[in-house]
């Protein structure tokens, strides 16, 4: 991973949310919405839709994993949202994205996968496979939750009173 130069704590040059599907209107995109305008840091989202479906889930997958790997910016750091992953405190999440800006990373890309999950080849690319809890949740409320959790690790961050242990 190569990243630009720090940007300074707190601050980061681009936060990629890649997931697959189209979000449509409603009050998972409101609120997805309403924390990416609270976001200090520049967000984008991403969404990857493949009309053509396969037959299989493996090949899905594979197509989906083709399609967010390249999506993902060049130097970004990969968190990628898994069952499987590590389940961190709010606290936890905030220091692990200090820590690549004291790396030198200026971008972190977020992986959403599809309803098949995600191919082997994302998750050997993250560089941090996240749990929202051992809950499955829809896969639309995940991106608002993402959403919600970017914004508190600012303000964990940057010392702002949102967020309360």
């Amino acid at each position: 991973m190569s990243g630009a130069a720090r940007p300074g704590k707190g601050v980061l040059v681009q936060i990629s949310i890649i997931a697959v599907g189209r979000m449509q209107r409603g009050p998972e995109k409101d609120l997805l919405d309403l924390y990416l305008k609270r976001l200090p840091w520049k967000a984008t989202v991403t969404e990857i839709d493949i009309k053509k479906q396969a037959a299989n889930a493996a090949e899905r997958k594979a197509r989906e994993a083709e399609r967010l790997m390249a999506a993902i910016p060049p130097g970004a750091a990969v968190l990628v949202l898994d069952e499987h992953g590590k389940a961190l405190t709010s606290r936890i999440f905030a220091q692990k994205i200090d820590d690549w800006q004291t790396a030198g990373i200026g971008s972190l890309a977020c992986i959403i996968g599809g309803a098949d999950g995600l191919d082997d080849s994302i998750l050997a690319r993250a560089d941090l496979k996240l749990a929202f809890g051992t809950l499955t949740w829809p896969h639309m409320m995940v991106r608002a939750m993402l959403a919600e959790q970017l914004y508190r690790a600012w303000s964990i961050s940057a010392g702002h009173p949102y967020h309360r242990d």
